[in-house]
């Protein structure tokens, strides 16, 4: 049985392709995109991967669908367009 949890509603600013991406992985694995990201997290903070080979697989389709071209080395890094810096 799992444990009882609380959920917040938050509204976050995330880069568009990666979203599509990020939903369109939660849709192929019959998740909410918000169990996606807990699920992603939770493995993160554990320092374990959080997919399977063929999972990883879907991911690199979804990115070229939706023309994903960010890769980790561009977290922290990132210019929204019209921002003033």
């Amino acid at each position: 049985m799992g444990k009882t949890i609380e959920r917040s509603q938050t509204g976050v600013r995330i880069e568009k392709r990666l979203l599509k991406v990020l939903k369109g992985l939660a849709e192929h694995l019959d998740l909410s995109l918000g169990d996606l990201l807990e699920g992603m997290a939770l493995h993160s903070f554990e320092n374990k991967p959080p997919f399977s080979k063929s999972t990883l697989g879907k991911i690199r389709q979804l990115k070229e669908v939706y023309d994903l071209d960010l890769v980790a080395a561009d977290s922290h890094r990132l210019k929204e367009r019209g921002a003033k810096r």
